[in-house]
């Protein structure tokens, strides 16, 4: 582990295995230096009394868009609302309340210093969020990180049942409409391995970074990639029904 203040991050096998993946310690929350983390496969996470601390565990939690599982449940769920999904529409709603919504192990990491970085990074062309409405009231959200062929999910919320499943699924179709190798979403549990979330190790998901791939995104790329993905949108939860369908 070492000082992320004035220096880059140091290779990511360097981590420490106690905590697990544990890599840096300080440094900032700006635009340049969350697009470098990303890049290689790190990610802050802290409380509000902890330095920034950087992380890059052994056991990733990672799905391929095209092998998430869609339970009988949720397509009931589908099919029997009209839910509008959206993209980038109201990225700020999203992080908000995947912020107020309290966690069962740690209430929330995600602070307001948090809040303000990935504000920033989404005005930047790099966060992006996916919406779910029922009518005119977001119920459902997923907003995460854009780098080369990687998304990486920072946090989910729904207020109504299956709500934060459902952007889930569509971020998945999206990301393999736009031949993304990977939805990173970090650390594995119960609710995300329902989905089809595995886990992989370290080595393996470096094979799909940017910093090693070669396959980066210039500032106008992710400009356009924010037009493009605005364009996904979906009027009703019967057209995600459809591209469900395609799967299989």
């Amino acid at each position: 582990m070492t000082t992320a203040e004035h220096q880059g991050f140091p290779a990511i096998e360097l981590a420490l295995k106690d905590p697990d993946g544990l890599l840096a310690v300080g440094g900032d929350l700006s635009v340049t230096r969350l697009v470098e983390a990303y890049s290689q496969g790190i990610f802050p996470w802290y409380q509000d009394d902890e330095p920034i601390m950087w992380w890059s565990p052994n056991q990733r939690a990672v799905i391929v868009p095209d092998q998430v599982h869609v339970s009988r449940s949720l397509k009931k769920t589908l099919r029997k609302n009209s839910f509008r999904l959206s993209i980038n529409h109201d990225f700020d709603a999203v992080i908000n309340h995947c912020a107020a919504i309290p966690r069962e192990c740690d209430g929330t990491w995600i602070n307001e210093e948090m809040l303000e970085a990935y504000k920033q990074l989404h005005l930047n062309g790099h966060a992006h969020s996916f919406e779910v409405w029922d009518q005119e009231q977001l119920i459902g959200g997923l907003y995460g990180v854009a780098s080369g062929k990687v998304f990486s999910g920072e946090s989910m919320f729904h207020l109504k049942t299956d709500a934060s499943k459902i952007a889930f699924v569509f971020t998945c179709l999206h990301l393999r409409k736009h031949r993304y190798s990977l939805l990173d979403c970090q650390i594995q549990n119960d609710h995300l391995a329902s989905l089809g979330v595995r886990p992989i190790n370290r080595a393996d998901f470096k094979r799909h970074l940017p910093l090693y791939t070669g396959i980066s995104s210039s500032a106008n790329d992710d400009t356009k990639r924010q037009e493009d993905w605005c364009q996904d949108s979906l009027t009703n939860s019967q057209a995600l029904l459809e591209k469900i369908n395609e799967l299989t």
